[in-house]
């Protein structure tokens, strides 16, 4: 894979370079709530830009249906990522129409222009083959050469992500190289103990990853939404906590597998619940109560790992050579379901080990939350590529940028 740093020394003065970055942030009415992902690009962008290379810069934003949508264009992104920059950024209203090509061509040496929403476009997204490349196509007519830096993307086939490098002398990013790096330390002579702690709301979306660290992790502590339906599969009453009943064989199978190979699977001991999930608007006092794991009341969901859970947690985390987390504890955008979010996060920071927060919920909760980002070993920009890799699956966006 050709790094950013070989490309500059080939020089890109003068040559319009296509950054496919990831500034899929949160808004909020029009109001960025969290820029992580902007600032993890500025790297790439401020090296092509003091090298006199023509930036153009490109992303997705939200799931628009292949039509423009204004809710989800990039125009609050490009304004931000200026500020950062500390310069004027240009911004094309379409991705490839003539406002495109316009402000690609109006842009001189040093210059940074952000196109509109790729999924603005339907073959950003197609699984027609013929309609991605003819995407990829167009994009490619806006420039010289190519750098993938949007991490958060490279699981996806699409256009701009897997057809668009093909079709022009490519390289990745500063952020990119630094995320396949840290995820090679999680896979590849991992120093141990390995502790994984995963939550979030389904257990259906962490099952594959589940199944690649029953051979790998010598911890794995499960919290969040999930948790519920490895509760359930042990004969305790939820109540009306979020379960995915068809998940339950599954379920069953790893903690199996677990006890066979010698993998400590931790589940909570105790709950946070309530009777509905809490306002995450005027965030009105939810009044939760501290019940045990295996007696949930019936009219009462689980939204937290209890404070027994949190100590547990913490004390399974505190000796870890090498950690990763993804997913939330809780419903951590309520103050009154944070705590064990933040018992994770804080037990991170204590860990003497190298740890990854795995992009996603977790990296937004660490800053929500008011911690420390540079505190973290890492915090990924890309918590579905990052898992995907985990899986040991084949990211499109990644195999593009081989050679």
């Amino acid at each position: 894979m050709k790094t950013i740093d070989e490309l500059l020394a080939e020089g890109v003065g003068g040559k319009r370079v296509f950054v496919r970055a990831d500034l899929n942030v949160p808004l909020d009415s029009g109001t960025i709530t969290d820029d992580g992902r902007i600032r993890a690009v500025l790297p790439t962008v401020k090296a092509l830009a003091e090298a006199g290379a023509r930036v153009v810069v490109a992303s997705h934003l939200g799931r628009p249906k292949g039509a423009p949508d204004p809710a989800f264009s990039l125009a609050s992104a490009a304004s931000r990522l200026g500020e950062l920059l500390g310069t004027g950024v240009a911004f094309a209203t379409d991705t490839v129409g003539e406002s495109a090509r316009s402000t690609v061509a109006g842009l001189a040496d040093g210059q940074v222009a952000v196109i509109e929403n790729l999924r603005f476009n339907a073959g950003e997204t197609s699984k027609d083959d013929a309609e991605r490349g003819a995407f990829a196509d167009r994009l490619a007519e806006l420039a010289d050469l190519y750098v993938g830096d949007g991490f958060g993307a490279v699981h996806r086939k699409h256009a701009s992500v897997f057809d668009l490098p093909a079709r022009l002398p490519h390289a990745a990013g500063y952020l990119i190289a630094t995320e396949v790096a840290v995820l090679k330390k999680l896979t590849e002579d991992v120093k141990r103990p390995y502790v994984v702690a995963l939550g979030g709301a389904k257990v259906s979306d962490k099952l594959a990853v589940i199944d690649q660290l029953l051979g790998k992790a010598d911890r794995i502590l499960i919290g969040g939404g999930m948790a519920y339906t490895f509760l359930k599969a042990k004969g305790y009453e939820i109540g009306k906590s979020l379960l995915q009943e068809d998940q339950i064989p599954a379920v069953l199978e790893y903690v199996e597998r677990a006890e066979k190979t010698g993998v400590e699977l931790v589940l909570p001991v105790d709950a946070l619940v309530g009777p509905e999930f809490p306002d995450l608007k005027t965030k009105a006092p939810a009044n939760p109560t501290a019940v045990a794991a295996d007696a949930i009341p019936a009219d009462q969901m689980g939204l937290d790992i209890g404070p027994e859970s949190r100590k547990q947690y913490a004390s399974k985390l505190a000796d870890a050579a090498t950690v990763f987390w993804n997913g939330p504890m809780g419903v951590f955008e309520h103050p009154d379901y944070a705590e064990g979010t933040k018992a994770v996060a804080q037990a991170l920071l204590d860990s003497p080990g190298f740890t990854v927060v795995g992009g996603g919920d977790s990296a937004a909760a660490v800053r929500i939350l008011g911690f420390d980002e540079n505190a973290f070993g890492h915090i990924s920009t890309g918590g579905g590529a990052s898992l995907e890799y985990l899986e040991g699956k084949t990211l499109p966006g990644l195999a593009a940028l081989e050679d």
